[in-house]
């Protein structure tokens, strides 16, 4: 905390920073200085000064310029202090050298304490002179009128299903309609809402599936509650592209036209977006915190971009959040990192990271607890490819502290792909190796066991082929990879892939084994990989893939018997299903990793557009094929609120539940049966009335007309009586036929 102004010694302010003021140029800069047009924009007001009389006030604006100097160049001349009868009225005028400085000014010292008793407030002067100007302000105070308070909507009522079943909701968008629906298994999904137009080009959930996002020219709409009312709103002209924050507190847009503000203003946006493409808002009050412009990604021909793959032209998410929300990083492909500090969006240390170099950058995505480490901290990984004779480098730094926690050199480095495990226990680096000649590539894997004592790196070099997939199994400590080998060219059919299973070896303890190779399918076709969020099952499915469309369910925790050869190893595989999906696209669990659906996207092409619906097994509950089918969405849960203690006393009593639940589920199956019975017998009733009917309304319709009401009986009495009826008969017979052949 700075020191109290009341208690400031003139050796505070007096230092080497200032020693220019000492040189009386004014003369020559009120003769040559330029002075441009700028109106009022490099006008700041500073509210919540002490107040001090004539004798005070030297001093108390060489404390204040220490503040003002730390976002741009202020000069003593600069700061204008009203004073009357003698003193100070507590606030002062500054100018700044331009009007980013002073708009760098209010966003970093707004609420910035000035010492122990006061708190600076920070205005824009032409935000001063917008609202406060005359007539905008009545002289006599009339009191706020207070609202009667009206209870809100629950945003998580979602999480009390009505059934008193467990189910999970998910969002589709097929054709021009949105809707929400209960998951019913094998029965149709029951719908909570449709909407005609509601997004204008996707769908998304927040993280903790609080908001569903509907994408507009204008903007982003949050939608919530019971209701499925607007909850919130983000006016960023023509957006692309959003994120939000882990915790759902703040989040990002991005549109690929730079933010235009009109002359009239903008509801939401200032003059500070104008220009800008990224926009980070506070998500609680719906206000922008801060705004940046695109950056110019380095060209292929830099000398530190990486040599096999062209990076994309904007990467997203051009913003990474840490785990907690108090930090947002932004990369400089090729130099640095900018680490921000949420809400106020200053830089960390008011610096940037250097990193010569670095390519690619991930926080950790939990805050993890490393052994003999007990003050808090975020970790991030980033690499750097080799740059002359220095080698290439993975590094994992400690935020605020800025440490580097471990780092590792590599050689002969083409790529690398960084993996955070889930409860951020280990990293894993995807090195992309070239040999000497640069004609063959192969692939280790980099683990670093993040929570151990020296954050130690164990490395798998076992592997023939380029790894194209690597997925950690999620709060577990298994691993899936899909390899392939190095095409020689192009090829008209992709090369076939192989799947391999890693799983540490059995240990003492808590201790965790080292990783070892389980199992490797060759001859496949796959190329994605998809864990249950609870672990232990995982999806191996070939996607986007015109000549297959498999879907392989594995259990690494299969209770039959075990293989010799797996004994010392801490998975047990086996192949559940398979399934086929014609033109598959994408793939998602559902949060309570019971169910699976696979749909096949408009978006992607447009034959046998739909979805299937899966369980953990692999057995097939839903087919569903629809038209202009866009989205499969399953809704995301929050964190469970039970203790550990209480997670583990329900998984004692499982059985007990299950029985339960194995109940409840035949008495709807049995009431289900029981339906479909009523319905064709309602049926059956329906047709039997309506035939009746049509028989006495021809009854009636015959005796209207002479003739018998049953015809067949008067028929069989006329013959037993004798009458002759002639019947005819035509009978075609061919004489003569004969073929000519002209010629």
């Amino acid at each position: 905390m700075a020191p109290s102004f009341d208690h400031l010694r003139d050796a505070d302010v007096d230092e080497d920073d200032y020693d220019e003021d000492e040189i009386d140029i004014s003369d020559l800069r009120e003769k040559y200085e330029v002075q441009l047009e700028q109106g009022y924009d490099t006008f700041v007001v500073i509210d919540g000064l002490p107040k001090v009389n004539e004798e005070q006030k030297p001093k108390l604006v060489k404390f204040l310029l220490k503040k003002l100097n730390q976002v741009g160049k202020v000069r003593e001349d600069q700061v204008f202090m009203p004073m009357e009868n003698g003193e100070s009225l507590s606030f002062a005028f500054v100018e700044y050298t331009s009007a980013a400085e002073a708009a760098a000014a209010v966003r970093q010292l707004d609420m910035v304490p000035l010492d122990k008793k006061h708190t600076l407030r920070v205005n824009k002067m032409s935000d001063i002179d917008r609202y406060g100007r005359e007539g905008r302000v009545d002289e006599n105070y009339v009191p706020p009128k207070i609202e009667e308070f009206t209870e809100k909507e629950h945003l998580r009522s979602f999480l009390a299903d009505p059934s008193g079943r467990g189910r999970d909701q998910f969002a589709m968008y097929r054709g021009d309609v949105v809707g929400v629906f209960w998951n019913n298994e094998k029965e149709p999904p029951e719908n909570i809402v449709d909407r005609q137009h509601w997004t204008e080009s996707f769908v998304q959930w927040s993280p903790l599936g609080t908001f569903l996002v509907s994408v507009h020219q204008q903007g982003v709409q949050l939608w919530g509650g019971a209701s499925w009312s607007r909850q919130k709103r983000f006016a960023h002209p023509f957006v692309n592209m959003l994120d939000f924050s882990p915790n759902e507190k703040y989040i990002v847009t991005w549109s690929n036209r730079p933010i235009s503000i009109p002359d009239e203003g903008h509801p939401q946006l200032s003059l500070d977006e104008d220009g800008k493409n990224y926009v980070i808002w506070d998500l609680e009050t719906a206000k922008p915190l801060r705004s940046f412009a695109n950056l110019d990604i380095p060209s292929a021909s830099d000398s530190h971009a990486a040599p096999a793959k062209q990076q994309p032209k904007f990467p997203w998410p051009a913003f990474k959040w840490s785990s907690d929300d108090k930090y947002v990083a932004r990369m400089t492909q090729g130099s640095s990192i900018s680490v921000y500090e949420l809400p106020r969006m200053g830089l960390l240390d008011k610096t940037t990271i250097k990193i010569e170099g670095v390519m690619d950058f991930e926080w950790a995505p939990s805050t993890p607890q490393r052994d003999g480490v007990k003050q808090y901290e975020q970790l991030f990984c980033f690499w750097t490819p080799e740059i002359g004779s220095n080698p290439a480098k993975v590094g994992l730094m400690s935020i605020p502290s800025k440490q580097i926690v471990r780092s590792l050199n590599l050689f002969s480095v083409t790529d690398a792909k960084l993996h955070w495990q889930s409860d951020a226990t280990y990293l894993s680096v995807k090195v992309d190796r070239h040999s000497k000649s640069k004609k063959s590539q192969a692939t280790t894997l980099e683990i670093f066991r993040v929570k151990e004592k020296g954050v130690p790196v164990e490395v798998v070099d076992t592997i023939k082929d380029t790894v194209i997939n690597f997925a950690w199994e999620p709060k577990g400590d298994r691993f899936v990879i899909i390899t392939n080998p190095e095409p020689a060219g192009a090829t008209a059919v992709a090369p076939k892939t192989s799947v391999s299973f890693f799983c540490p070896e059995k240990a003492k303890g808590s201790a965790v084994g080292n990783f070892k190779h389980l199992r490797t399918l060759e001859k496949k076709n796959s190329n994605a990989i998809y864990w249950s969020p609870k672990g232990r099952f995982v999806v191996v499915a070939t996607v986007a893939n015109q000549q297959s469309s498999d879907l392989e369910f594995f259990d690494l925790d299969f209770e039959g018997e075990k293989p010799e050869s797996d004994k010392d190893l801490t998975a047990n595989l086996q192949l559940m299903n398979t399934a086929e999906h014609y033109g598959v696209t994408d793939i998602q669990w559902d949060p309570s990793g019971r169910f699976v659906a696979s749909w096949a996207s408009v978006w992607k092409h447009t034959m046998e557009n739909g979805y299937h619906l899966y369980d953990f097994k692999g057995e097939v509950l839903r087919e569903e094929p629809i038209e202009k089918f866009r989205q499969w969405l399953w809704r995301p849960r929050p964190p469970t609120l039970l203790t550990k203690d209480e997670q583990k006393q329900i998984r004692k009593n499982l059985r007990e539940y299950s029985r339960t639940f194995e109940q409840e589920d035949a008495e709807r199956g049995a009431s289900a049966d029981l339906a479909v019975v009523e319905a064709r017998r309602r049926l059956l009733d329906e047709w039997l009335a309506w035939r009746a009917s049509v028989e006495e309304e021809i009854e009636e319709e015959r005796l209207a007309r002479g003739l018998p009401k049953h015809p067949v009986e008067a028929d069989a009495k006329s013959a037993e009586n004798g009458e002759e009826q002639v019947i005819e008969e035509i009978v075609e017979e061919v004489l003569e036929e004969s073929e000519e052949i002209v010629p």
